[in-house]
């Protein structure tokens, strides 16, 4: 048996170095699969690294929830599952936090909890709750990044290195936002992939894959695009 130590950290790491890529999130499922018989520890690993990460770090740790829950169920080993059913809420507090400084991350939550859903984690009912939850975090059609600002007579903070503050808002610096940028841009080009690999399929196929994927259309690719655009704006603000 490993050491429980040993696998903490290592899981901790991968969580800490997730990107864009569906290898790396598969990749850190496989081990926390693989090490099963520790699956609490490593829940709250997962819930810990939502907390203590970045804004863009908290959203590849929710797409990777999905992929999770997903090869959990086809091993049948449910407890992982179960245990991001109960605490769903806690994460997504941690992903897009009800002071505004997550915004950015509320389509991302979205998007994991239709796949969810989809795949049976969590009821239809359970979505439509988390969803008005969600109205009252998309506080701005743009990413916090964007704000010119102290409003509503919020008096000025002297900017950190890293980040600025604006209404309770946390600005992502130039790094993390351009960070982000690139990564949208690689789910936004796997999403087509996705489509353009089943082009050669019979219609069957193509139909049968389209019914067991994710919700993709032509709204995902403009709030895609949009994202990507409102993140370049932000640079040009840094």
């Amino acid at each position: 048996m490993a050491d429980p130590f040993e696998v903490r950290m290592r899981f901790t790491s991968q969580l800490q170095h997730l990107n864009a890529s569906v290898t790396s999130a598969q990749k850190a499922a496989n081990y926390a699969l693989k090490n099963r018989e520790m699956d609490e520890d490593l829940h709250s690993c997962i819930l810990e690294q939502l907390e203590r990460n970045n804004m863009n770090n908290r959203a590849n740790i929710m797409y990777f929830i999905e992929h999770l829950c997903d090869m959990a169920q086809r091993e049948n080993h449910l407890e992982f599952v179960r245990m991001m059913q109960r605490d769903i809420l806690r994460v997504i507090d941690a992903v897009a936090p009800c002071d505004g400084s997550g915004a950015a991350n509320v389509k991302v939550v979205r998007r994991v909890l239709q796949g969810l859903q989809q795949k049976q984690v969590l009821l239809p009912e359970t979505v439509l709750e988390l969803e008005e939850c969600l109205k009252e975090r998309d506080i701005t059609t743009a990413h916090p990044a964007l704000a010119e600002g102290p409003m509503n007579g919020a008096s000025s903070k002297t900017p950190t290195p890293h980040s600025t503050r604006f209404n309770g808002s946390v600005r992502l610096d130039k790094r993390q936002i351009e960070q982000r940028i690139e990564e949208d841009r690689e789910r936004h080009k796997r999403l087509r992939e996705s489509i353009w690999a089943v082009s050669g399929e019979d219609d069957h196929e193509f139909e049968k894959m389209w019914e067991e994927g994710s919700d993709i259309g032509e709204d995902d690719f403009l709030a895609a695009e949009e994202d990507a655009a409102e993140r370049r704006q932000a640079v040009e603000y840094g």
